[in-house]
């Protein structure tokens, strides 16, 4: 069975070894995780569970010894579980609302007259109301104007309408939530892609500035025949530095939520991005940059970098790119405690700011299309902070923005 399995992650394009392979084996034969008796609950249909032990055992036993790059993670958790079906690893849900609120029954369509009819409250109205529901609030409610529940007009809970609400549990449906009360798990870009990186590194080479660094040890042809003619025919070698792209590229990259329809087109951006420059530093924000950032989304909340020290450490002569679709609640940009996912002390905008001074070469790159723009509100406000340096995410927009950072 390990055989198919070993297969089956081979088959997902993961870089597992046959070495690696056999040190699981290894690991299972002296009994490296203690022996679970096997339950009777094994999901229907999928493959039976390495005898001895329970399937959350192996699935950690073989992640930890086949999988050497956090960033495959994700893709290994997908093999897994179309190996083993059934098998989900879904983070914990912290919130103080009972899951049973938050099941969504039915799908109910509004009329167009019932939408413009909802008024939506400003911010301290939103979290003062927010607070007196839940002390209030007894059981499930559907379909409901006041309540946390689902498919109502609500500004609490999800599925439902609301121009301005908080939501609770679910997926995004109508984007107007202006906070999002759960803890999510984002994946880090994958920068192996390949697809359709040839047009965007040859757009991403107007900003080069060669120069030759470090140790000696590229053949200098020119050299080496002038020095040898000199030595009467005696082969004399010379050696030069390796001639590399001198630019400094500090990339700040928005993940998840509404960015979860351009991650292919991102990660593309992202492999051609870590080709072309070597002097590359990165960190992920989530709609807006605020006092920390991340490298990793699987240990974001255990490893913050606060952006103060991140603005300290690299000069400014780094240029500054952020990717992101601009696309949020307008209160995460101007309102102290507008994240979505927690209370920040100062507004976004102030933030963008001190970025924007620390690095004076810095644009924004926007997967979302032109067309749409000026019909988002934080769209609008977020090309303002970086002086209309904003540019869409094509081939046009890569080159105009390589163009402004070069000069």
């Amino acid at each position: 069975m390990l055989i198919d399995f070993f297969y089956s992650l081979r088959k997902a394009q993961l870089p597992v070894s046959v070495s690696e392979y056999l040190t699981l084996l290894k690991s299972l034969e002296k009994g490296v995780v203690g022996p679970v008796s096997i339950g009777a609950d094994t999901a229907q249909g999928a493959q039976s569970e390495p005898q001895g032990y329970s399937i959350d055992d192996f699935y950690f036993l073989s992640r930890m010894t086949l999988i050497k790059d956090e960033k495959n993670y994700d893709k290994f958790d997908k093999a897994f579980a179309a190996y083993f079906k059934g098998v989900e690893y879904i983070g914990e849900w912290m919130t103080r609302v009972p899951p049973d609120w938050l099941s969504k029954a039915l799908e109910r369509e509004f009329t167009p007259e019932q939408i413009a009819a909802l008024k939506s409250m400003d911010w301290d109205e939103l979290m003062k109301t927010l607070q007196k529901r839940l002390e209030e609030q007894k059981e499930r409610h559907e379909g409901g104007s006041k309540w946390i529940g689902t498919g109502g007009t609500s500004p609490f809970g999800n599925s439902g309408v609301n121009p301005r609400g908080i939501r609770i549990g679910g997926k995004s449906q109508q984007r107007s939530a202006v906070k999002v009360w759960e803890q999510r798990q984002y994946k880090d870009y994958d920068d192996r892609v390949e697809l359709g990186t040839r047009n965007i590194k040859v757009a991403l080479r107007r900003l080069r500035k060669f120069a030759r660094a470090g140790a000696a040890e590229e053949l200098d042809i020119d050299d080496t025949i002038r020095s040898t003619a000199v030595n009467a025919g005696y082969l004399d070698i010379k050696m030069v530095p390796e001639r590399r792209n001198n630019v400094k590229l500090l990339l700040l990259m928005d993940i998840g939520g509404t960015m979860d329809e351009h991650v292919a087109r991102v990660e593309e951006l992202f492999s051609a991005v870590k080709t072309e420059f070597k002097h590359l530093e990165f960190f992920y924000f989530h709609n807006c940059v605020y006092d920390y950032l991340w490298k990793n989304n699987k240990r974001r909340y255990a490893e913050k970098f606060p952006t103060w020290d991140v603005i300290r450490k690299y000069n400014k002569d780094h240029k500054l790119v952020f990717v992101g679709d601009a696309t949020m609640s307008p209160y995460e940009i101007v309102q102290p405690g507008g994240s979505v996912e927690y209370n920040n002390e100062e507004p976004g905008a102030t933030w963008l700011q001190r970025l924007t001074h620390a690095y004076p070469k810095f644009a924004w790159i926007n997967p979302e299309p032109p067309g749409v723009w000026q019909y988002r509100q934080s769209i609008s406000m977020i090309q303002n902070l970086m002086g209309q340096k904003m540019y869409p995410l094509n081939l046009k927009g890569l080159e105009e923005a390589m163009r402004s950072l070069s000069k």
